[in-house]
């Protein structure tokens, strides 16, 4: 069976090309404010995998549909030769200039597609759409209408009593905020109006909602891996035998901040890839880790960490060190060492907490000596790291792909994700820990993607309100 093909139709300027980018999952959709940026239409397959589960035809809009619709009643006959006489209608005017948009885009029609049909839901209702709607039903295709509020959706309630007079199926469907669990309902509505498409397009739901998952498995290993990246890192120079180290400590600090930045960067573009949205343009703050004030209060609590909870964390790692020490002796320490191993671990948790990395000097073969910068022991580096790319995903997950404006990965909206559960930050705080102590960098990253990934799905449930920028 072939996969469904969908001609999305309508008045210029009306949000068409917004629906076929949202629904094909395709950026590259061309979308502009001018009337007629669509001139030919355009197949937009969406694509899993290399299989195709259904098409989205961008078409250009109605230009002549009152006339258009003269020439048909001129030429009917009966009702049940509708569809013929718009065919007819079609192959007359094929080449000619003065219907030539209506000619285009009902082609796709004719030869098979179903029919979207799209309106403004923030504008009046007015008569003059009325041919247009008129020529389509003509066709006998089955049709569905979608009210896509550009802006304010004041007209929406006009809009549907209209529609309702030429379409069996109306729905409002914001394609610049609609979030995969609408795609996949107005997909599932799609079936119901052609028996033909039903088994094709709950097979495309299927698929689709494993590659969400898929998807967010993809980036939390991205992320694992970057975060391990980050917390291994090292850089070094050699110096003079008798050289002072103080004076290039301050230009490997520089470039050891520079290298951090840049693999953050380079991770949020991967993200990105993965949701394909390599076309979107972020606007965000340079990764405040590299700052002093950083471990302010306010940022803490902005990404989820807080000096308490940054404490017990400091706390659990170590008592773990106390444990060795009263394993050491027998217990004849009578557990004091995990109590002392505890307050050392909390105070270390936050005392100091704004020391990213300190330089050393370090030994080489044959007498020389090295400038070493890194890795980073700081406990809440990687915390704020993470909070920052929950954040990320966060809004690339749900960010509609017929949105062609900035997207403000600012922290301001972190507020509106739920902190990890304490059980989620001991995860990660122990795969952290494992990354600092050099233990096998490839199998704790796996551990971390996977306790990663659990947090993503958490975030997915996050509250219905739209973020800045989302």
């Amino acid at each position: 069976m072939s996969p469904p093909v969908f001609a999305v139709l309508g008045h210029p300027n009306k949000g068409k090309s917004s629906i076929v980018a949202t629904l094909a999952h395709d950026d590259s959709v061309a979308i502009g404010p001018v009337p007629g940026t669509t001139v030919r239409c355009r197949s937009y397959p969406m694509k899993v995998d290399g299989q195709v589960l259904y098409t989205l035809v961008d078409t250009p809009g109605f230009q002549r549909s009152r006339r258009a619709l003269q020439w048909l009643r001129e030429h009917e006959t009966t009702a049940a030769r509708h569809a013929e006489v718009v065919q007819q209608f079609v192959e007359t005017h094929r080449g000619g200039d003065l219907f030539r948009d209506e000619v285009e885009l009902l082609t796709p029609v004719l030869g098979g597609a179903g029919i979207l049909y799209v309106v403004d839901g923030s504008v009046p209702y007015g008569s003059e759409y009325e041919p247009e709607m008129e020529i389509l039903r003509w066709t006998g295709r089955p049709r569905m209408a979608l009210v896509n509020p550009i802006g304010a959706a004041d007209h929406v309630a006009e809009w549907r009593e209209a529609l309702g007079q030429y379409f069996s199926v109306v729905r409002v469907f914001d394609a610049l905020t609609a979030e995969s669990d609408k795609q996949v309902e107005l997909l599932r509505t799609f079936g119901h109006l052609d028996e033909a498409w039903s088994g094709a397009l709950e097979h495309a739901v299927a698929v689709l909602e494993q590659e969400r998952s898929r998807r967010r498995a993809r980036a939390a290993r991205i992320l694992a891996d970057t975060l391990a990246e980050m917390l291994t890192l090292t850089l070094s120079r050699n110096l003079p035998p008798d050289g002072d180290p103080e004076p290039e400590k301050p230009a490997l600090e520089r470039r050891f901040q520079e290298q951090l930045r840049s693999l953050e960067s380079r991770c949020r573009d991967r993200v990105q890839a993965v949701y394909e949205h390599g076309r979107v343009t972020r606007v965000e703050q340079e990764l405040e880790a590299l700052r002093e004030d950083l471990f302010s209060e306010e940022t803490w609590l902005r990404f989820g960490l807080s000096r308490s909870q940054l404490a017990t964390l400091g706390a659990g790692s170590g008592a773990v060190l106390g444990a060795t020490i009263d394993a050491a002796v027998g217990g004849a320490s009578f557990l004091l060492g995990s109590l002392i191993g505890a307050g050392l671990g909390a105070a270390a948790g936050w005392i100091g907490a704004n020391q990213l990395v300190e330089a050393k000097v370090a030994s080489i073969p044959l007498g020389g000596r090295k400038l070493v910068v890194g890795p980073t022991r700081n406990r809440s580096f990687p915390h704020v790291v993470l909070g920052r790319a929950r954040l990320h995903h966060f809004l690339v997950a749900r960010r509609a792909h017929a949105r062609q404006d900035r997207m403000d990965c600012g922290a301001d909206a972190a507020g509106q994700l739920a902190p990890p559960t304490d059980a989620q930050r001991r995860g990660l705080e122990g795969c952290f820990e494992r990354l600092r102590g050099g233990r096998d960098p490839e199998l704790v990253s796996t551990e971390l993607a996977r306790a990663i990934e659990d947090v993503l799905a958490s975030d997915e449930g996050s509250g219905p309100e739209r973020l800045a920028g989302c």
